[in-house]
């Protein structure tokens, strides 16, 4: 008696193996999913790091060309003011190159991105500027920081 008993119970059942495939599928998913969120984590940090670093961009042009003033609030223009191109340029259109040399890499760095910067004649001047971007499952993301440059 007691060997047909033992008989019985020796090794796994169907069920067993089925019930066993089905936890470790659902851990694969899991496992799964935690990878695409740790990838899109990863996409977006990048994304914001890139729009802190063109905001600190255009700052720093704000403060070379404090001159140019109201004119960072105007209308962008290739003026061919690069280094070495032999053009003398003036603070305005500096500062019009500057929005288009800025623009241009805001567009070619971040997915669907536009930069802005709007002045406000105040004591000390104020400039806001901001550089928004699509994200993906977020939607429209923007980062803004506000300086005080003050007059030469």
């Amino acid at each position: 008696m007691r060997t047909k008993a033992h008989r019985l119970q020796t090794g796994f059942s169907l069920i067993e193996a089925m019930v066993s495939l089905v936890v470790i599928s659902v851990g694969m998913i899991g496992i799964a999913s935690l990878y695409t969120q740790g990838l899109s984590a990863g996409r977006t940090a990048l994304y914001r790091t890139q729009a802190v670093n063109l905001a600190a961009d255009m700052a720093d042009r704000i403060r070379v060309n404090r001159q140019g003033g109201s004119d960072y609030g105007g209308a962008a223009a290739d003026n061919s003011c690069d280094p070495g191109g032999g053009v003398n340029c003036t603070p305005a259109q500096m500062a019009a190159h500057d929005l288009f040399t800025w623009g241009a890499q805001v567009a070619q760095l971040m997915p669907n991105g536009v930069g802005v910067v709007q002045f406000a004649a105040t004591t000390p001047p104020t400039y806001t500027i901001q550089v928004t971007w699509q994200e993906v499952g977020l939607g429209a993301i923007t980062h803004q920081i506000i300086i005080r440059v003050p007059n030469l």
